[in-house]
């Protein structure tokens, strides 16, 4: 049961996530938007209306490509969000929005997470290495930096969370009080961004199991 169990967490979730948001998003980046602005707009609107007028707006090339560059203080949206009015695009991009006002407020959580990149990056590359290397040498001590280094990129995912929720928050509250979506879109106004949502929960979700798995094989070395 307990392998059964894994398995959905480390396949089925992460495939179910990526088919919920793409489904959800191609369903509503039909719909317009009553205002009729463009994503480009909608970013434009509520960046100006917190004061963040030196936070730019650009297009970038590819699908649900779309983020906030807090180095360049620049808001990317992809090429049918960025032109096209649509209840999908404007959610997109007041989300990504909502991560330029976290950084412009220095929200607690954006700064831990941005502090944790370096470690997390590095964490992510080299852990499986020293993983395999351990359990394949039958070094524990190799092993348990490996689980370390794992635990640090597990550790960026988790703080993940709250930022892309309260962003999701922060998008909400913006739209509905600039007028740019009504109140009968603001329920699939949030299940595009519940949709979007879910991947950085699942992606968490299956980073935690693997980061239990290498923990029990580390417990189960110490046993032998």
């Amino acid at each position: 049961m307990s392998f059964i169990i894994y398995f959905a967490i480390l396949m089925i979730l992460p495939l179910w996530a990526q088919s919920k948001v793409k489904s959800t998003y191609k369903k509503y980046s039909k719909i317009t938007t009553s205002s009729r602005m463009s994503g480009a707009e909608v970013a434009r609107k509520i960046l100006d209306d917190n004061g963040l007028f030196n936070v730019s707006v650009e297009e970038v090339k590819g699908s649900l490509t779309d983020h906030y560059d807090p180095r360049k203080k620049v808001v990317r949206l992809s090429t049918h969000n960025y032109h096209q009015a649509s209840q999908a695009g404007a959610a997109v991009a007041a989300h990504e929005v909502g991560h330029a006002i976290q950084d412009a407020q220095e929200y607690a959580f954006l700064k831990f997470r941005s502090a944790l990149v370096p470690i997390a990056g590095f964490g992510s590359n080299i852990s499986i290495f020293l993983i395999i290397g351990g359990l394949l040498l039958d070094m524990q001590g190799l092993l348990l930096f490996g689980i370390i280094f794992f635990a640090a990129a597990v550790l960026f995912q988790l703080v993940t969370l709250p930022v892309e929720f309260d962003a999701s928050n922060r998008a909400m509250t913006q739209l509905i009080s600039t007028g740019i979506i009504k109140n009968d879109e603001e329920k699939s106004t949030k299940k595009v961004l519940n949709a979007a949502a879910m991947t950085y929960v699942a992606s968490a979700l299956v980073a935690l199991a693997e980061l239990l798995r290498f923990v029990f094989m580390f417990i189960g070395m110490n046993q032998d």
